[in-house]
């Protein structure tokens, strides 16, 4: 705590006192020079021309949260120096340091409107004077008052004009990092219950099936009908979980699946009527999570469809680890081609493209020359290797 309200000191000191105490040892220390080499000779300084430069100087403090009133303070403090006849010099700096941070913080029209309204504030009470010499000095004063005005005015807008720009990239940003973050919810929660609504589908065909003639095998089925819908649940609030606060509960933090949980997963599969194989070729190497994630769904995935689509088969996964890439192979023993159409490519085919694409990968599914159905993923490792 103690450190934050130091650091909002520090950046209280930087924006605010630093120009304003600047802007005043310029003025009280550089009005006094301005004032040997003007010709006709004005009105020495004094004590009263010290506390207008003060005045302009210390209204600075206030300049980012009141840049309008700020600026005519300054506008104000510099008119009555200059009436009273004081010296031209380095009062008029006030001015600018304030028309910067109205152009910084009001829309280009309005700070523009204030700045020329500046300008004319300034020069009218010479202009009044009917004296010519008068006029040729304001018309002077006027063209350094646009000297010093209109690049602070056109400086503070460039860094305004960035400075929105930055937000609205900002605003981009974190709504496409919301949208993908949504799809990549949608994503996992399709896979999850896609996957669990086929096998529990599967089942309760085998339920259906068995349960007048042989109890005990519809009661197995049964219970793995539980346990997956139990399975998928649990998947499916940690998946959903992204969206709870944490003092709100929700149970443990589960991991994302992976690579590593590819043996349970075909041991599940078996367990409830599909045969599955493994096949492990190569060196083991860490994953980066986002290939390790996209590797275990794509199998899920394509044993979902095989549960779904092939009738009685048996399914074969085999992970290959290749110096650059992951390289997924799944296929089936199911209708396939046998049934004289390929299967449609479906959402969960789309899906697993998706997922394949998304770590710079590529996937391939359709029937096999042998029968059944086979699906392809190679997917890059990249430098993202743990």
């Amino acid at each position: 705590m103690d450190v934050a309200r130091w650091r909002g000191v520090g950046r209280v000191l930087v924006a605010d006192v630093l120009p304003a105490a600047a802007a005043g040892a310029v003025m009280v220390l550089g009005s006094g020079p301005a004032a040997r080499g003007e010709v006709p000779p004005r009105r020495p300084l004094d004590l009263l021309a010290y506390a207008l430069m003060m005045v302009a100087a210390s209204v600075l403090l206030g300049r980012r949260r009141w840049p309008l009133g700020v600026l005519a303070v300054t506008v104000g403090a510099s008119v009555v120096y200059l009436a009273l006849e004081y010296p031209y010099g380095p009062i008029l700096l006030a001015m600018s340091v304030a028309m910067y941070s109205v152009a910084v913080r009001l829309p280009m029209g309005p700070s523009l409107v204030a700045c020329g309204m500046t300008l004319l504030a300034v020069v009218t009470p010479d202009l009044l004077v009917v004296d010519p010499p008068l006029l040729t000095e304001a018309a002077l004063l006027l063209v350094v008052l646009s000297g010093l005005l209109l690049p602070a005015w056109a400086i503070g807008t460039v860094v305004r004009l960035g400075q929105e720009a930055e937000r609205r990239a900002s605003r981009d940003e974190t709504r496409r990092r919301a949208d993908e973050e949504r799809l990549r919810i949608a994503r996992e929660v399709h896979d999850v219950v896609g996957h669990g609504l086929a096998v529990i589908n599967l089942q309760a065909g085998v339920a259906l099936h068995v349960v007048g003639r042989r109890p005990e095998q519809a009661e197995v089925a049964l219970e793995a009908i539980k346990r997956s819908s139990k399975d998928a649940l649990e998947e499916l609030r940690g998946t959903l979980a992204v969206f709870r606060r944490p003092d709100n509960g929700g149970g443990p933090w589960r991991p994302a699946p992976g690579l590593d949980q590819l043996e349970a997963l075909a041991a599940a599969m078996t367990e409830r009527g599909l045969p599955v194989q493994m096949a492990v070729t190569g060196q083991r190497v860490g994953l980066p999570a986002a290939v390790d994630l996209a590797a275990y769904r794509i199998v899920q995935e394509s044993l979902t469809n095989v549960v779904r689509h092939a009738g009685p088969a048996t399914a074969t996964v085999r992970v290959s680890y290749q110096p650059d890439a992951l390289v997924l192979e799944v296929a089936d023993t199911g209708r396939g081609r046998a049934a004289g159409a390929a299967r449609p490519a479906g959402h969960g085919i789309a899906g697993m493209r998706e997922r394949a694409a998304a770590v710079g990968g590529t996937l391939q599914a359709g029937p096999s020359a042998e029968g059944g159905f086979r699906v392809r993923a190679r997917l890059l490792l990249g430098a993202g290797r743990r």
